[in-house]
């Protein structure tokens, strides 16, 4: 989710509920044709904090209708959010939470105004998805990014020290005590990202969306029907030897997904081309037709392919539409005539 502030994402309409999603700028650039000329109809945005004007808020009402009617503009539909007003002092439970839970509130209220039915955000305190390379050759010489447990360990802690686990679990359910109620009234469903790399803790931090049965603890905390999970494969890939297994298992509790794979174990590795690691995609693809999965699904991170730099590591254009037109035969394949042309 590299950068997601600055970025949205569009998913291409078959016959079927579910889309394969990919990954564009908010504003136009020549990406924007290459969606349509795959087949593009809906956008997975996220908040547009560059154009936010003097203390306008870019999740509040006019905001998120601004970026919906840029996307009806070029013929699109806005279906995700994929990024969070500010949430640290919300998951650390540090004065000010509220006024960050407030802001969530807020945007969930605009995005059920505007139809927009799925928001995904994530439980990582102070620090994103993490890399500790940007630049390993794989393939042909494609780079790809990469983790080391062992490179983290020296590494200080942050300035907020400690924190356990059992801490962000009191500021999880407290937060969704908040929202789930106002997401329930707008009809937005919350798709929990897991932590990436799922290991803790990384530099003092504990990382709680780490294991499948820390999933399961969150879908008990608060019940909710809009209380669900962004199910990334490269972080499920490292929690589990049968994946199919676990999205059956999970079932109408995933919202969207994040389709890609890496290689190695939780404390050592790196991204792969989508045909190429140790996942069955094909086996995933059956199991969210067998679940009946209605959201997006996205690639996600990419190799960085020749004739490409590499300065947004895990976003290559030219890998995006490789795993694209990957995406799409194996969903052929598996839905056979029920597949978009």
């Amino acid at each position: 989710m590299l950068a997601e502030s600055f970025f949205v994402y569009i998913s291409i309409r078959g016959s079927l509920s579910m889309q394969i999603a990919e990954f564009l700028p908010p504003v136009y650039s020549p990406l924007w044709d290459l969606a349509a000329q795959c087949g593009v109809t809906q956008v997975v945005g996220a908040l547009d904090f560059d154009c936010a004007l003097g203390d306008a808020a870019p999740w509040n009402a006019s905001g998120i209708a601004r970026i919906k009617t840029a996307y009806a503009a070029k013929g699109f539909e806005l279906a995700v959010i994929e990024s969070r007003p500010p949430l640290t002092r919300a998951k650390l439970g540090l004065p000010g939470r509220d006024a960050e839970i407030d802001a969530v509130c807020e945007l969930l209220e605009s995005m059920g105004a505007q139809g927009i039915p799925v928001w995904c955000y994530e439980w990582m305190p102070v620090m994103n998805w993490l890399r500790t390379s940007t630049a390993i050759p794989t393939r042909g010489g494609a780079l790809v990014t990469g983790y080391d447990h062992r490179q983290m360990r020296d590494e200080p802690l942050t300035e907020y020290g400690e924190v356990g686990e059992q801490q962000l679990w009191r500021s999880l359910r407290y937060f969704l005590e908040r929202v789930l109620p106002v997401a329930e009234r707008a009809g937005v469903r919350l798709a929990m990202h897991p932590d990436d790399p799922p290991l803790s803790p990384i530099r003092g931090l504990a990382r709680i969306m780490r294991s499948v049965e820390n999933f399961q603890r969150l879908l008990a905390l608060v019940p909710s029907p809009m209380n669900g999970i962004a199910l990334c494969q490269g972080n499920f890939r490292l929690m589990t030897a049968d994946l199919p297994a676990v999205i059956r298992q999970f079932g109408d509790k995933i919202f969207f997904v994040h389709m890609r794979d890496v290689a190695g174990t939780v404390e050592n590795f790196q991204e792969t081309f989508h045909d190429a690691g140790p996942t069955d995609m094909v086996a995933c693809m059956r199991a969210y037709r067998d679940i009946g999965f209605a959201g997006a699904l996205r690639p996600d991170h990419v190799p960085t392919m020749a004739g490409d730099d590499n300065q947004q590591a895990g976003y290559s254009s030219i890998g995006r539409l490789f795993a694209l037109g990957y995406l799409k035969g194996i969903r052929e394949a598996v839905y056979g005539q029920n597949a978009p042309a």
